[in-house]
């Protein structure tokens, strides 16, 4: 298991994020730190969630979509910093580390995988409210009970993969590049109406 970013600690981060209701970004982790960089891409994640929630409404006025719209760009640009803030902290804390000459590329970043662990905690939370309600069928109880079973699955795989590179990278195995998002829905320059 890596010392860095333990997964069991980071899976109960997650689900303990979850379980708290939020309508801000209230970061209660100390600056520059991994772990602050991991609460911002979870609450960020939280509120994108709820946003696109609401987005989905059909019983409010167009402005009101625009809004969640708005919301949502700001929340996937915190999203998105956070993960090159926790490749950046990740890489920080492994600069000595020598490479081997046979070491490996790895596609994705310690960030993305971190990103993609803190969206299935949100999935598993809202399946199992789903195996909660009454106003359903059996069938659809049933549905997500089985869903549950395989997003819990593919949250164990993708938190041994994240082990696994943590643990490969110390080794001086494997290793991977920052790759810059540049998004561009929130930067003016960038939307203006082309003709």
């Amino acid at each position: 298991m890596n010392e860095i970013i333990p997964t069991i600690k980071l899976l109960d981060f997650h689900d303990q994020l979850v379980k708290t209701s939020i309508d801000s970004i209230d970061v209660i982790n100390p600056i520059n730190s991994i772990w602050k960089f991991i609460e911002i891409n979870h609450l960020s994640n939280q509120m994108l969630w709820h946003q696109e929630d609401l987005a989905r409404r059909n019983d409010v006025e167009p402005i009101e979509i625009m809004l969640n719209k708005r919301a949502i760009d700001k929340y996937n640009q915190q999203r998105n910093d956070a993960i090159e803030g926790i490749d950046h902290e990740f890489l920080l804390k492994v600069k000595d580390i020598e490479l081997s000459q046979n070491a490996q590329l790895n596609s994705e970043t310690v960030g993305s995988m971190v990103d993609r662990l803190s969206i299935l905690s949100l999935k598993l939370d809202a399946t199992l409210k789903q195996t909660q309600r009454n106003d359903v069928t059996a069938q659809h109880i049933e549905t997500c009970n089985s869903r549950f079973l395989v997003l819990t699955t593919q949250r164990a795989d993708l938190a041994s993969c994240l082990d696994d590179l943590i643990c490969n990278f110390l080794l001086g195995l494997k290793y991977y590049k920052i790759y810059k998002q540049f998004k561009m829905y929130n930067d003016p320059k960038f939307n203006v109406n082309i003709k």
